[in-house]
């Protein structure tokens, strides 16, 4: 048993890794936050330690004195303000830290290269992130991969943190409509967020980390998803497909449950990033080929299916 502390764990990825971690009952779960709050403390059952990001130095000291091994990220690393998230200081005083031996870094997605730097806001702060594990010293680390969270089409029904952080991209399950990325035909891989914390909590207990640690949930292409839509909801779907050229141009074909969003997620910027994941989707980035999946490591983990997740919240 380790004391493991979550930062960001009391929303999204962050508190679904605390359960993870809490229902295996091997570790001391803590948990990192701005700001105390002693009500939400209690409904976690995990111990908030606000801390301050800006300080490196009293962060690890925070760290050293609740004898944190295990630091898992769960922060922000595209904050709707702009600026940089707190994940480079968070790096910065784990290594410095006398008792923190090992980190997981807030990278929850497919994997990124510096040619994607430009595209969204979050992939240059992941790069930087990345290069500052790199220059770490006695920091064991790795970074999860795990295609793109299927999460967002399995609300409200099928349980996640993450709604709060939900965009209406590419199919819109409450109105029947689809716009999908160039043919919809290239493969991707999808991973709901409970299984990403299984793998999470899981991976505590190997005797080592490789950098790069990939996790699979469903392979599958957009046409196959949308399919698994139509049958989840006995209806067929109003579909478009945008072209690369469009996309490229930083246009998406608008879907209905995007409307109500651009009151605090302004239009231009939403269908920005909506055109940047779907040119991913259409090269084929978040369809994931390492040379060994964390799912060999743990075969009694058996992840959710597009399909079994879009039964569950809208079959009748």
């Amino acid at each position: 048993m380790v004391v493991v502390a979550v930062a960001g764990g009391t929303g999204n990825i962050g508190r679904t890794i605390v359960e993870a971690i809490q229902a295996t009952g091997k570790h001391e779960i803590k948990i990192l936050s701005r700001k105390a709050d002693p009500a939400l403390e209690a409904e976690l059952g995990a111990p908030i330690i606000a801390v301050n990001y800006d300080d490196v130095e009293g962060l690890a000291k925070i760290l050293d004195d609740n004898n944190i091994h295990t630091v898992v990220s769960g922060l922000a690393m595209h904050l709707p303000g702009g600026g940089a998230p707190a994940e480079i200081n968070l790096i910065r005083a784990a290594d410095l830290s006398k008792t923190t031996r090992r980190m997981i870094s807030s990278e929850w997605g497919t994997e990124i290269t510096e040619a994607q730097r430009g595209d969204i806001p979050s992939v240059a702060h992941k790069l930087d992130a990345k290069y500052e594990l790199e220059k770490t010293k006695d920091l064991e680390y790795t970074r999860f991969h795990n295609g793109y969270f299927m999460d967002y089409w399995g609300l409200p029904k099928v349980k996640s943190h993450m709604a709060r952080t939900a965009l209406v991209f590419w199919i819109d399950m409450a109105n029947n409509a689809a716009a999908l990325p160039g043919t919809g035909e290239t493969p991707n891989i999808f991973t709901h967020t409970t299984d990403i914390a299984k793998f999470v909590a899981a991976s505590l207990d190997l005797p080592k980390w490789k950098p790069d640690t990939y996790v699979k949930g469903d392979r599958l292409t957009w046409n196959q998803f949308l399919r698994h839509a139509e049958e989840a909801k006995g209806t067929k779907f109003d579909v478009v497909y945008d072209s690369p050229e469009k996309l490229k141009a930083g246009e998406i074909s608008e879907l209905p449950a995007q409307v109500q969003l651009y009151q605090f997620f302004p239009k231009k910027l939403l269908q920005g990033m909506c055109a940047a994941f779907g040119l991913w989707f259409d090269k084929g980035l978040a369809d994931l080929h390492p040379e060994k999946f964390i799912n060999e490591d743990f075969p009694d983990i058996k992840p959710m299916t597009v399909k079994e997740m879009l039964d569950k919240a809208w079959k009748e």
